[in-house]
């Protein structure tokens, strides 16, 4: 949406002859839009400017209301929201003031990884919550009435954890696996951020300490290791243990032993750490020198001891769910972990040069070059053999990846599929449809492309997203899409959801229809 539009609805709003005044009398000093929870927020922000005088204010104007609309919130120049209900008089607004205006639009969270989630989950522009999909596994409406200023959320594989404004914690979802935080409810209490394990989350507060819940052997249990638990600032999960990052650089792990939940054998060596990636049984932490220190269970990529000497002036890390891909300064890459699912890159070690980037399957890499090209390495059902269609793989700009396949958009915005058939690695059907490309999103088993204007083209397993046909007249003026593990739900420009793929896995948004609308 661009400037004009917004100033359009704005001024459209039924509090019309308000808005008008301001956007005839403000001026227009900054316009940003930035990437916000998957869609876009818009952020404007306007001054007063008096022709006359400095303390110029019309007294038929101070009496009218400021009538801000419930998709956004009005902040004066100290950062404080203004009551939608005074009028320009009662929140002491004068010429000069400067005014931001935030829109949110609506955000949709589910998880794929490990498994993946059964149900999404919609966080309103009013921050209002609606969920649906499998009832007991975070589908269900439980927690409605307290999803009231909602300003993210995180999912398990069952469950479902959402932050409010106030900084405290909602939960709904299987209860065993993070669904009743109730025995540390009072805790949760100015959380910044929440991450999620299949079947636990841990929650950073303001003060840096963490709190957990859920299973304990997949993290939910952070006893051991509490006092320790200071100064956090990020936490990565595995499939069931937890490696949080402190101020300092060291890192605090819990969880499942064999998981990466024990980091003793290595805690000596966990200095200055930068960022932290995760396979399902192992981490890898990169170090401000460049190096790399791994744990948990070795055949999985928790030992690189084999490599160790080779992973200097490492930039990034992929992961797939068997082995690690790290790409070097110089642009080549070191692999590790198990040997078919990625983890022996040996046969194509010469042609990765110049990597920008990797992207990963279950148990196969894709990594484009800096000329456009892809090399691609691991399970060849899984994508690790592009040799089909190597040809057509020239310019690709990005890869999304489903459990068994890999789909590129290339620059002149056509898609190059390969891997499993059956999981969207065969495009054919759709490929005339397939052109002008902006963005492709994938289930465990299916893929989904967003066009220019705004439709959308499905290929893959037909029971998991694959088919969007009973939608596809709804599907216009699509702005992004999530997916769940057997599932899709597009945001339209209008702030509604449209939803296919398993009913029981969120395809089927029915029951919550009247409440997806940007309100």
């Amino acid at each position: 949406m661009s400037a004009a539009n917004l100033i359009e609805r704005i001024v459209n709003y039924p509090a019309e002859f308000i808005w008008t005044f301001f956007l005839a009398f403000f001026w227009l000093e900054l316009w940003t839009i930035f990437e916000w929870g998957g869609c876009r927020e818009y952020n404007q922000r306007m001054a007063t400017r008096d022709c006359m005088s400095p303390d110029f204010l019309h007294p038929v104007w101070g009496k009218v209301a400021l009538s801000v609309p419930s998709t956004g919130r009005l902040l004066n120049s100290s950062g404080e929201m203004l009551d939608g209900a005074q009028t320009v008089a009662e929140a002491k607004l004068k010429t000069g003031d400067a005014l931001t205006l935030h829109v949110r639009q609506v955000q949709l969270k589910a998880r794929r990884k490990d498994g993946g989630s059964r149900a999404f989950a919609a966080i309103l522009s009013d921050g209002s919550a609606v969920t649906w999909g499998s009832a007991g596994l975070g589908g269900d409406s439980s927690a409605q009435d307290q999803l009231r200023d909602v300003q993210q959320i995180q999912a398990s594989n069952l469950a479902f954890a959402a932050i409010l404004g106030t900084g405290s914690v909602v939960t709904w979802g299987f209860a065993p696996e993070g669904g009743d935080s109730s025995a540390v409810q009072a805790q949760l209490r100015d959380v910044r951020q929440i991450q999620a394990s299949v079947a636990a989350f841990a929650a950073i507060l303001g003060d840096g300490s963490v709190v957990t819940w859920g299973r304990a052997e997949f993290g939910g249990d952070s006893t051991v290791v509490q006092e320790k638990l200071r100064d956090v600032q990020k936490i990565q999960a595995s499939y069931n243990a937890f490696a949080a990052i402190l101020g300092d650089g060291s890192v605090i792990t819990w969880g499942h032993a064999d998981f990466g939940g024990d980091s003793s054998a290595v805690q000596d060596q966990l200095r200055d750490v930068q960022c932290i990636q995760a396979s399902r049984r192992a981490f890898a932490a990169i170090l401000g020198d460049g190096s790399v220190v791994t744990w948990g269970f070795a055949a999985e990529g928790g030992d690189s001891s084999a490599v160790q000497e080779q992973l200097r002036d490492v930039q990034q890390i992929q992961a797939c769910v068997l082995a690690f891909a790290a790409v070097l300064d110089n642009g080549s890459v070191v692999t590790w972990g198990r040997a078919d699912p990625g983890g022996d890159s040996g046969a194509v070690q010469i042609q990765l040069r110049d990597v920008q980037q990797i992207q990963a399957s279950d148990c196969a890499f894709a990594a484009i070059l800096g000329n456009g090209s892809v090399v691609t390495w691991g399970r060849a059902d899984h994508g690790g053999d592009s040799d089909a269609v190597q040809s057509q793989l020239r310019d690709v700009q990005q890869i999304q990846a489903s459990n068994l396949a890999f789909a590129a958009i290339l620059g002149d915005g056509s898609v190059v599929a390969w891997g499993d058939a059956d999981c969207g690695g065969d495009s054919s059907a759709v490929q005339e449809q397939l052109k002008n490309v902006r963005q492709i999103q994938a289930s465990d088993g299916a893929f989904a492309a967003i066009l220019g204007g705004g439709s959308v083209v499905t290929w893959g397993d037909d029971d998991i997203g694959g088919d969007s046909s009973a939608v596809q007249d709804q599907l216009r003026d699509v702005q992004c899409i999530q997916a769940s593990r057997r599932a899709f739900a597009a945001i339209l420009g209008d702030g509604s959801v449209v939803t296919w793929g398993d009913a029981d896995n969120g395809g089927d948004s029915t029951a919550a229809q009247d409440q997806l609308r940007d309100v």
